[in-house]
């Protein structure tokens, strides 16, 4: 599995230098796994700004500037959610392009969802935020493994084309 998202972080590390993009990411249920993904890679400091780990539901206000009416509304693992953290760890830090993660890792339920339900928010400043949902079936490491992978895809299909 290793392997797997290696090969995927030099695709995202390959497609921002050859595109001259800055990339910064937001993770909570992942807990810095992406952001890991990336820097593991030699030649990541060209590309790689930043990251935040907004673990509990009140620094995803404070440090990446998220709604605190959303969070207490729907609470963190929602589309809305998702697309503020990509936003504000991409203005935070810079960026061109950004990317979060919130959801439930498990083993049980969490906030009215499921384990595994997550959410996926990308950013660009020439684009503004998309976010994506899946439900991945597994235990925790198996779903935060998921969730890493979903999230290195989403870049690069989202921004292969920009």
């Amino acid at each position: 599995m290793k392997k797997e998202l290696n090969e995927l972080g030099t695709q995202v590390l390959e497609l921002c230098s050859s595109r001259r993009l800055t990339l910064a990411v937001a993770e909570s249920l992942t807990g810095g796994a992406v952001a890991n993904s990336i820097v593991s890679i030699p030649g990541a400091s060209a590309v790689f700004r930043g990251g935040a780990v907004t673990y509990a539901t009140d620094s995803k206000s404070s440090v990446l500037g998220v709604s605190k009416e959303r969070l207490a509304l729907t609470g963190p693992v929602d589309e809305l959610v998702a697309r503020q953290m990509a936003s504000g760890v991409g203005q935070l830090f810079d960026s061109d392009i950004a990317v979060a993660t919130t959801g439930v890792a498990g083993p049980g339920p969490a906030d009215g969802h499921e384990a595994g339900t997550v959410w996926i928010g990308v950013w660009s400043k020439s684009a503004g935020s998309l976010a994506f949902s899946y439900q991945f079936d597994g235990d925790r490491d198996y779903v935060r493994y998921r969730t890493v992978e979903a999230a290195l895809r989403c870049i690069l299909l989202n921004f292969q084309s920009n």
